[in-house]
């Protein structure tokens, strides 16, 4: 049976959005193991991972150390520029409003996340900065990216922390 060329691509990106989650996963499982909520995050610029974090707040004991912001300042870094709009960005927690607000301000074109967070993602869940915001009016978002697998992670964290 022979796939066609669509068909191939939809594949390849497909891929690529789940291979990259899974870096982002390996990122919120080192979060885990140093105590820290278990959200990680990669960013990437033409197929090539730039930045990867985890969430370091309770390591700095700073409330801007989520695993985006850690993430951004490394890909600005890398990139010697504050606007990487030709960088994607995986999140395994859809994204709080500080985090949208700086994914927003660095212009990232896309934003994908495991986890949907109803208590307060602003991907749509809770609200949708993504669709208000002015400064990046084409950003595209999509959740649910090894989304069991992002969620276990998260509660499992949480079960472990009721249990102490």
């Amino acid at each position: 049976m022979r796939l066609d060329v669509v068909n191939v691509i939809r594949y390849c990106v497909v891929k690529n959005k789940e291979y990259y989650m899974q870096l982002a996963i390996k990122e919120a499982k080192k979060a885990y193991k140093k105590k820290e909520m278990p959200i990680g995050c990669v960013i990437v610029y033409k197929d090539k991972v730039v930045a990867k974090a985890h969430n370091m707040r309770e390591h700095y004991n700073h409330v801007l150390s989520h695993a985006e912001v850690i993430a951004l300042k490394k890909a600005n870094r890398r990139l010697k520029c504050w606007h990487i709009e030709d960088c994607d960005i995986y999140i395994t927690l859809e994204p709080c409003p500080m985090c949208a607000g700086a994914i927003i301000n660095a212009r990232i074109k896309n934003v994908y996340f495991g986890a949907y967070n109803q208590k307060g993602g602003c991907a749509g869940s809770y609200i949708d900065l993504f669709k208000y915001n002015f400064s990046n009016p084409s950003i595209h978002y999509e959740g649910g990216i090894c989304e069991e697998e992002c969620k276990e992670l998260i509660q499992s964290f949480f079960k472990t922390i009721r249990n102490k």
